[in-house]
């Protein structure tokens, strides 16, 4: 299959922007302070594991959306 350069250029900027966005929310998720994350004892709680879970899952997903981006941009390159 053959993407457009607009197509190539949106997924590779998708994956990018997934992976600033879920850096971010990792980052304050572990700073998190008002005990959603952390119990009294600071261990982690579900809240902090379902969201660690959703970030691992946006990381990979975004990683591999990212990669078909910039293998279509690679392609485009190629062929002009």
């Amino acid at each position: 299959m053959k993407l457009s350069r607009p197509v190539s250029w949106f997924l590779l900027a998708f994956g990018v922007w997934s992976w600033f966005i879920w850096i971010t929310f990792v980052k304050n998720l572990w700073k998190d302070g008002s005990g959603l994350a952390f119990d009294d004892a600071d261990n982690p709680t579900g809240y902090f594991w379902v969201h660690l879970t959703l970030a691992v899952v946006s990381f990979v997903l975004g990683t591999v959306v990212g990669v078909i981006g910039f293998r279509g941009v690679r392609a485009l390159r190629r062929t002009s």
